[in-house]
Order: C-alpha cells, then sequence, then structure tokens
C-alpha cells in the first residue's frame, strides 16, 4: 500500500523539464514533467554511465541524458533500443496540483545502487 509523501507542486516542475529530489539515503529521485503534464520519477542516474538524468533534455515521454545522448523511457525506466539497460522508476500521483511519491520507495528503492565516480583516476594502477 502506497503512503503518499508531497514533494512539490506540478508547477515547481518545468513543463518539459526536471527537478531532483534528495533522499536521506540513497541518490537523488528525478521527477520529470511531459508536455502533457505528466510526472514520472526515475532514479536520478542513466543505466549508461550514471550520468544525471534531471539535467537531461525531455522529450515526448523520454529523456535523452546528457552524458552520452542515450534516451530513457520515462514509463519504463529503460533505454531505448539500440541501447540497453533500466534505471529504477518511482511510483508518482499527482492530485490537486501536487505532487507525491510514494514514502516507502523512497526509503527503500535503489539504495544498493553506487553513485558514478568522477574526476581523476585515484589509483594509477588502474589508469591507463
Amino acid at each position: 500500500m502506497n503512503q503518499w509523501t508531497p514533494i512539490c507542486q506540478l508547477e515547481d516542475i518545468p513543463r518539459l523539464g526536471a527537478r531532483r529530489v534528495e533522499r536521506p539515503q540513497g541518490m537523488a529521485v528525478a521527477l520529470f514533467r511531459t508536455a502533457q503534464d505528466e510526472v514520472h520519477a526515475l532514479l536520478d542516474r542513466c543505466p549508461h554511465k550514471g550520468g544525471p538524468l534531471s539535467q537531461g533534455i525531455v522529450f515526448g515521454a523520454s529523456v535523452a541524458c546528457p552524458l552520452h545522448n542515450w534516451t530513457i523511457e520515462l514509463t519504463s525506466g529503460c533505454a531505448r533500443a539500440p541501447d540497453e539497460g533500466s534505471t529504477p522508476r518511482f511510483a508518482v500521483m499527482v492530485e490537486q496540483g501536487l505532487v507525491h511519491l510514494d514514502a516507502n520507495e523512497l526509503a527503500t528503492l535503489a539504495l544498493d545502487i553506487a553513485p558514478p565516480v568522477a574526476g581523476p583516476c585515484l589509483r594509477k594502477a588502474t589508469c591507463a
């Protein structure tokens, strides 16, 4: 059973844009708003190289990862072929202009997925 937690107003998410929602544990969740005012929520991590999907371009019911332009379907979290992989999806409810996420999912879903590592190589033995 869902335990809905209010997150923001629909207007707080730009149309054809995103808003990042931090969690006490685990990686952030990205809320996406389509041109038809549908709202979808995915872990803010591309399945390819961990790019921040919240910084991508929303078009139709998809988002293009800002790093390598992979297309991720907002309804499923799956990469569009020929690419493969997926990112976890979170349940969303919009009621009277207020966007809610499931509290249980926020507390438990995708906590085992490591955030991407960026920057210079820290171990010389593995650097080419």
